[in-house]
């Protein structure tokens, strides 16, 4: 009886771990939205590669080939890799924190037109509610740019954009933000190799623009 009664406690606690397990489980990641930040993606740049390649026409007389297209490479800019609030009128530290953002993933694609080059630019990224507590939705400021790297880094073109992240009881949320406007002259063959596009957190991009002064 009493090894019974051991075994049927042993049981009960092995079957509430599983369950406590399986809650964090779900609470720290939303299948639904996992899979939804996977589509997107996925329909941005086709997510078809177990299809056979299709065949494409040949350039124009004088024309580069879409192949030789060079899309500048994609990355974090340094110190701009992370975003965070603090509680109202204290610095984002310790238990003051509000929320935190992170970048996990970017992508991108390019496209040649007669005006230059358009790039498609992808974001994933996580906020993360902090011990002073996230609100309900948070505005994550994002920046891309266009560089010329080299020995004196020249930019080619930059952009301040935003997106609204709406926060969920579990306090981590992912989110994902498509750049569909970023244009830019074709870059010289020369040079081409040494463009680069960087993207990161940025501020100053929550701040109003100032107004232009009023004609007297």
């Amino acid at each position: 009886m009493v090894q019974e009664l051991r075994s049927s406690r042993t049981r009960l606690r092995r079957g509430a771990a599983v369950v406590l397990a399986s809650s964090i489980a779900l609470a720290s990641v939303s299948p639904v939205a996992a899979q939804s930040l996977t589509d997107r993606f996925k329909s941005l740049f086709g997510g078809k590669s177990d299809e056979p390649a299709e065949t494409k026409p040949a350039p124009a007389p004088g024309q580069p080939a879409e192949d030789d297209l060079d899309c500048p490479q994609v990355t974090v800019r340094a110190g701009a890799s992370t975003y965070a609030v603090g509680a109202s009128g204290k610095p984002a530290v310790g238990n003051d924190i509000r929320f935190q953002a992170s970048i996990t993933k970017m992508a991108r694609e390019c496209s040649r037109s007669s005006a230059g080059i358009t790039a498609r630019i992808g974001i994933q990224g996580r906020v993360i509610a902090g011990p002073a507590g996230a609100p309900a939705s948070v505005e994550v400021p994002l920046r891309i740019a266009v560089v010329q790297g080299g020995v004196g880094e020249k930019v080619i073109a930059s952009k301040a954009y935003r997106t609204t992240v709406a926060m969920s009881e579990g306090g981590s949320v992912p989110f994902t933000f498509v750049a569909e406007d970023m244009t830019y002259p074709t870059p010289a063959p020369a040079v081409a190799d040494t463009y680069i596009f960087y993207v990161g957190f940025d501020p100053q991009a929550l701040s109003p623009e100032p107004k232009g002064r009023k004609k007297k």
